[in-house]
């Protein structure tokens, strides 16, 4: 007699294949009788093969089964989990088919930062990274050379083996989790192989290859959509879809290139990379360990034609100095690490008429070119549009509209014209002139002597510029109101809603409700209409509160003072500790501050000259926005009190470590000697004149040595 069994979620159970038609008629998923115990084991045992299968796929290149074998333990192993969902696992090869909806994507802190590298196009560059970092180590140096690839930078998390977080780049201190997405990957491992680490951040680069690229936009295409520019492009949108189910078919693939890890103390950077590989990692095979100068640019010079033959893109060769001992005597700057380089490959070119310029005006009032040209294909993209910069270049361009121009594409978003095809210009060509007033508030334009860009002095009334700044004040980095991007502060200064950031706090849901604005499309050139609906500005009202509570340095940032940047708004915070002392400061007193010179200083002290700066402030406080620096104050210690300069190079210490180490002891980094200054910690290859101004001043010079001795740690 056949007999049946309901299993968990519906699915049906059948001891007998006679009844399967009916089975299958009724919409029941089909399983064969097993005890829960037993279905567990064949879960784990599906998981298991599936993955190795997967890395042998996916990694390896060596597949043992067919493609029809793999998915049929798929479905085996879907339908299982299914049937018993006590044992679902959120790293089951089955979560690489997507399935997760994400419909916001939340952040998370790097818990080491994700750095960017410094880039060059010069060989003489390399050269002088590679004698710098020699010479700034001691014993013999070797050098890591891998190709850079051109893809979105992703962080990895494992914990006990298992995949607990992926992390885009964001801003190096803070990404977007996008961990379901990751998951879809197939080239990256859910848990690990071997002699992992229990506890395991690595780093790489999401690609989508060249050939899925094609396929993809020809879909597109096809649908009438707006097509990805290149695969990059198309990489990073795939990473922030919602749905992971679609992220899934994308077909993108990993590789990995940076272990961090402390458990099991790797000499090298290659060594970990070997590691890497045995865990289970798609590391790139193409990777040189070289010893000497010539070796490095070999490497570079094979691969600046044999790249053309990868299935992805790359833009360039990383290299990395392989020790990491000597990476971390080495030390970052605030940006990038010191102990590597990227050599990008010069750009290609394409010739093109050039059609008219545009005169842009930034929100610092900064005027920069544009030029609109015939539509030409260039490294993958459609180029309409390319970089002039400032003036000097329009003139050394000799630029006249009409020029047939070269257009170069080097790694900027926008590219640039480099030269002009003189023996193709039109009689009677009309020269391009930079203009002298303004061209959105007709005020005359001023260029400081030591500066290339013209700037329109009308801070206040210049509509690009008061909306550029307010931009710059929502932004993710600054305020982080994300509900006000799209277009939407360009519509409430349209509407004479916001002149300045304060404004913001003073919007009203009566106000806002049933604004909108008929704009054109970028990509299609269809009419759209942007509205403002209930929930719309709910959103907008909720993220303008929300911001009451950023820090204060982060207002500070968002205040969009002239060269102060994240880093600098950050150190000046941490110095004054509010707004009130910051205003009141001198630029003696500014200059004080570490990595803070005369142009940062004179560019705060007019920001707080200016009486409409000063009210907008006010206002700002009186909404209730942070004033002031709620960090650990200044630590007691031997240093305490004690402004320092540091300066050349340190056998024991990195730069960036000297740097921590006085500020846990309690002093403070200055970046300029002054009267104020205590003493010059000088290193090796300091600067001639940094000596003479201390003995001028009177300032003590402190070698290494004497340092430490002070300190009781030689």
């Amino acid at each position: 007699m056949n007999t049946l069994k309901l299993g968990s979620r519906g699915v049906l159970l059948v001891y007998s294949s006679q009844i399967a038609s009916v089975a299958i008629r009724q919409n029941f998923v089909i399983l064969p009788c097993m005890e829960r115990n037993e279905a567990r084991q064949r879960i784990l045992q599906l998981r298991e093969d599936l993955e190795a299968h997967n890395y042998r796929y996916y990694v390896l290149a060596e597949p043992l089964i067919s493609d029809t074998a793999f998915d049929q333990m798929m479905h085996e192993l879907e339908r299982l989990e299914k049937a018993f969902p006590e044992w679902d696992d959120p790293n089951s090869p089955s979560r690489r088919v997507g399935g997760a909806v994400t419909k916001v994507f939340s952040s998370a802190v790097h818990p080491v930062p994700m750095l960017s590298l410094s880039n060059t196009y010069s060989p003489e560059e390399v050269n002088d990274f590679l004698q710098r970092a020699s010479r700034e180590v001691s014993g013999e140096v070797a050098f890591c050379c891998e190709l850079k690839y051109d893809g979105v930078a992703i962080s990895l998390k494992y914990e006990d083996g298992f995949l607990t977080e992926a992390l885009t780049r964001g801003d190096g201190q803070r990404g977007d989790v996008v961990t379901e997405n990751i998951r879809t990957i197939r080239s990256i491992p859910l848990r690990l192989r071997g002699d992992y680490p229990r506890q395991l951040i690595i780093r790489g680069e999401v690609l989508m290859p060249d050939a899925v690229f094609q396929m993809l936009n020809a879909s597109r295409e096809s649908e009438g959509k707006a097509l990805f520019a290149n695969p990059r492009n198309a990489a990073a949108g795939s990473l922030k879809l919602q749905d992971a189910a679609e992220v899934a078919k994308r077909s993108l693939d990993c590789l990995l290139y940076n272990v961090i890890e402390e458990e099991k103390g790797f000499s090298s950077h290659f060594e970990s990379l070997a590691a890497a590989r045995s865990w289970g990692f798609k590391v790139p095979e193409h990777i040189r360990r070289c010893n000497r100068m010539e070796e490095v640019h070999a490497f570079i010079t094979y691969w600046e034609e044999a790249r053309h033959s990868l299935p992805f893109d790359t833009d360039g060769v990383v290299i990395k100095v392989d020790a990491l001992s000597q990476q971390s005597i080495l030390g970052n700057t605030a940006k990038s690490p010191r102990w590597a380089i990227a050599y990008k490959y010069k750009a290609e070119e394409a010739r093109t008429p050039l059609l008219s310029v545009d005169f842009q005006v930034g929100r610092t009032g900064a005027v920069t070119p544009v030029a609109n040209l015939q539509a030409v294909p260039l490294a993958g993209t459609i180029v309409k549009r390319a970089s002039l910069h400032n003036a000097d270049i329009i003139a050394g361009l000799d630029l006249h509209l009409g020029d047939t121009v070269v257009v170069e594409k080097g790694g900027e978003i926008i590219p640039k014209i480099t030269a002009v095809v003189e023996a193709l210009r039109p009689e009677n060509a009309v020269a391009v002139r930079f203009p002298v007033l303004c061209p959105e508030c007709a005020t005359p334009l001023e260029r400081a002597e030591e500066e290339a860009a013209h700037y329109c002095p009308n801070r206040e009334a210049c509509p690009p510029q008061i909306k550029g700044r307010i931009e710059h004040f929502i932004s993710r980095r600054a305020m982080d109101i994300e509900s006000l991007g799209e277009g939407k502060v360009e519509l409430l200064f349209d509407q004479g809603l916001i002149k300045n950031a304060a404004d913001l706090y003073d919007l009203r849901e009566d106000q806002l409700l049933g604004l909108e604005k008929v704009f054109t499309d970028e990509v299609s050139g269809a009419e759209r209409v942007m509205r403002f609906r209930e929930k719309t500005v709910e959103n907008i009202l909720r993220g303008i509160d929300a911001s009451r509570k950023i820090a204060f340095e982060r207002l500070l940032f968002a205040l969009g003072i002239r060269y102060v940047g994240e880093t600098t708004a950050k150190k000046l915070a941490r110095h004054f500790r509010s707004m009130e002392a910051l205003a009141l400061a001198t630029e003696e007193e500014l200059i004080e501050v570490d990595e803070v010179g005369p142009r940062i200083a004179e560019s705060v002290c007019r920001f707080f000259e200016k009486e409409e700066n000063l009210r907008m402030i006010a206002r700002l406080e009186k909404q209730g926005l942070q004033m002031q620096y709620d960090g650990p104050e200044e630590q007691s210690g031997p240093l305490a009190g004690k402004n320092i300069v540091v300066s050349g190079v340190f056998s024991h210490y990195s730069r960036d470590e000297i740097k921590v180490l006085i500020e846990q002891l309690g002093g403070r980094n200055t970046g300029s000697l002054s009267a104020k200054t205590d003493f010059l910690l000088a290193g090796e290859n300091m600067g001639p004149a940094k000596r003479v101004k201390a003995e001028n001043l009177g300032i003590p010079v402190l070698s290494e040595e004497a340092f430490r001795e002070m300190l009781g740690l030689a």
